[in-house]
């Protein structure tokens, strides 16, 4: 079953998100601020963690900051502003999805449903072609189980960084446009935009360090992978 921690300060809100998500079989915990969030979290384990950004103790900023990046659950964001400043700064944290307030209560439980499938393929695994290792120069990558070795040393990616990756250098040389590639990992509309593929692929080139020129930009297109570094 899959596991969705809510947590926002307002209880009105976070029960009735935790009561629609029960009755779409969702096991369900809640959390009133950013401490008990943390600490629920490294207890409850959840896939999905549906967050309020202006919470007491601490922000949902920081939260996302301090979740630990191995198993850490796929976030949706929830805030009452419509800033891209914040959709970006929300990205940047790791952040896989974003909702403004006041949201249709139906279409965050299509999010969550969106995350849980993304999570449900990750945990249940691939198959055939799909489970083979990858080797691009230094860096290994295993997607039966979604590790990425750079010279021998873990790197740790978010869940949508994993996927952006094992997407672009399963088809090196082919070019993706930033809507295909939306719609590919993110599985939907998402609230942020293609300026949300931006931060991701800003986000893993840095993760990949002396080899971040795998991941190549194709201007006024998007991006591609390259085996040239091999």
């Amino acid at each position: 079953m899959i596991k969705v921690l809510v947590v926002d300060d307002e209880i009105s809100i976070s029960s009735a998100v935790a009561y629609a998500l029960g009755r779409e079989g969702f096991e369900v915990e809640t959390a009133g601020d950013g401490e008990e969030a943390l600490e629920k979290a490294a207890v409850f384990k959840p896939d999905v963690m549906v967050l309020d950004v202006m919470m007491p103790k601490l922000s949902g900023y920081e939260v996302c900051r301090k979740l630990e990046e191995r198993n850490r659950p796929a976030v949706l964001l929830l805030t009452v502003k419509n800033d891209i400043v914040d959709k970006v700064l929300g990205l940047e944290l790791g952040a896989d999805d974003f909702m403004t307030k006041p949201f249709d209560i139906r279409e965050l439980v299509a999010r969550v449903k969106a995350l849980s499938r993304r999570r449900k393929a990750e945990s249940a695994g691939q198959s055939g072609a799909d489970e083979e290792s990858i080797v691009l120069g230094g860096v290994s990558i295993e997607p039966f189980s979604r590790t990425v070795r750079i010279g021998g040393v873990s790197v740790d990616l978010t869940p949508k960084e994993f996927d952006l990756l094992v997407l672009l250098v399963r088809h090196p040389e082919r070019v993706y446009s930033r809507e295909a590639l939306l719609e590919q990992v993110w599985e939907m509309d998402f609230a942020g935009g293609t300026r949300t593929v931006d931060i991701h692929v800003q986000r893993l080139r840095k993760k990949l360090g002396e080899w971040q020129g795998l991941i190549q930009t194709v201007y006024g297109v998007g991006y591609k992978s390259t085996r040239a570094l091999t």
